[in-house]
């Protein structure tokens, strides 16, 4: 089996890890909010049954740009955690550096090969080798609204962008915001790609987002796009800015707001406060987006542990990560759905398994694809850029025509 070279800070974090070596693991994650903590207890759980204790290094911040900035300074103080949360681009970045655990005992013994989806493990292998263990398959492109702003409005669900702003209007007349947002680059990046995917559909979103196509960046459908933002813009509350997702999910769950565009961790808040799919709100895939998923994954990603007690513990956390037992029982909390394919949607809720039919669907139309949003559609810098015009653009700081010609300048900046 082929090891990954060490070299430079990474020593350094080995020898730290080594020096503190025993039947625990420090996992660095940003998973805070409520639903999400709630979610993360039952791994803790199962690995204390393991007799493996679990120190914790919580990184507050939706899309984990904050948690891979303290993820650096560890690495170069040379003390770097056991096991990391990670999207997509970020896995690979670590990888490049040689400093990952090699998991491929573990995953053959295992047969993760066989229920991983191909998508997932490009990003959950490197050079061919296991280096991370998915936790679960989000998806970003989601509605989430009041029932009962939704029932005042007449119950038709919107299936297009227009159908969307004569909802969000209903609930204007209402007296409620019209459409929960926090002004923070990663919450306006997955408002973004939705309307990219709605207004010029899976094809046009490949072109534009996962390949960079300058005429794409440029066109009269991205045109469409952004003037579809600042549509939207004017739907939220004046507060917006700054506000967290979570706060956001609260104002539809509170009901002083008709509907949140989220990713599908947004339902673990709506369980934790004891509502009910279908009764209480209401998941919709994005208006235009039926049919098509853009997802994102979390994973723990393992650095290199040498002592052999400390390797124990760090494949005792992946193999509790892909247990299917594990799998249901932290998804159905989560809001997210199982990144092995072999588990029953029996104990899921109507959501979850609205989600998991469509990720079977997507993938088999190709048209399960990356969200730039969270790590799975652009390295981070190209994502950094795209967010820049995104967030300007949505705050009035820039217009249309200069957001088209921004656009592919920012991203052939950035490469």
């Amino acid at each position: 089996m082929r090891h990954f070279l060490l070299a430079g800070t990474a020593c350094l974090a080995i020898s730290a890890s080594m020096a503190r070596a025993d039947e625990s693991v420090e996992v660095l994650h940003w998973w805070t909010a409520g639903g999400e903590a709630a979610a993360l207890n039952i791994l803790k759980d199962d690995l204390a049954e393991q007799g493996v204790s679990w120190r914790d290094m919580p990184v507050a911040g939706g899309s984990g740009v904050q948690a891979m900035t303290a993820l650096r300074a560890r690495v170069t103080s040379g003390d770097a955690p056991t096991a990391v949360q990670m999207l997509g681009y970020d896995i690979r970045d670590w990888a490049e550096m040689g400093i990952l655990s090699n998991l491929d005992d573990l995953a053959t013994s295992q047969g993760w090969a066989d229920v991983v989806p191909a998508a997932l493990q490009d990003f959950a292998k490197y050079d061919g080798h296991w280096i991370a263990a998915p936790v679960n398959i989000h998806s970003t492109n989601w509605l989430w609204i009041n029932k009962p702003a939704l029932d005042k409005a007449g119950g038709k669900l919107p299936e297009n962008m227009d159908e969307l702003f004569a909802l969000l209007d209903n609930f204007r007349e209402q007296g409620i915001t019209p459409l929960a947002h926090g002004g923070q680059p990663w919450q306006d990046g997955t408002l973004w790609e939705a309307v990219v995917l709605s207004v010029g559909g899976a094809d046009f979103y490949k072109k534009a987002v996962l390949e960079n196509d300058p005429e794409a960046l440029s066109s009269d459908t991205m045109r469409e796009v952004f003037d579809n933002m600042s549509k939207l813009r004017g739907y939220f509350d004046d507060s917006f800015s700054g506000r967290d997702w979570n706060l956001a999910s609260a104002m539809v769950i509170e009901g002083t707001a008709g509907a949140q565009e989220m990713g599908d961790w947004a339902k673990g808040e709506f369980l934790r406060a004891g509502q009910v799919p279908g009764q209480d709100f209401v998941c919709i895939r994005f208006p235009g987006t039926q049919g098509d998923v853009l997802f994102n994954s979390d994973q723990f990603v393992m650095f290199e542990q040498r002592d052999p007690a400390a390797k124990d513990a760090q494949e005792k956390l992946a193999s509790a990560v892909m247990s299917p037992e594990f799998q249901i029982a932290f998804n159905k909390v989560k809001g997210s759905v199982p990144a092995r394919t072999d588990v029953s949607d029996a104990e899921f809720d109507d959501c979850a398994r609205k989600g998991m039919k469509d990720v079977v669907e997507a993938a088999a139309n190709n048209t399960f694809m990356g969200s730039l949003a969270h790590g799975y559609g652009q390295p981070g810098a190209v994502k950094e850029a795209i967010f820049d015009v995104v967030t300007q653009h949505l705050n009035g700081q820039i217009t249309t025509d200069q957001a088209l010609t921004r656009l592919p300048e920012a991203i052939a900046a950035a490469k």
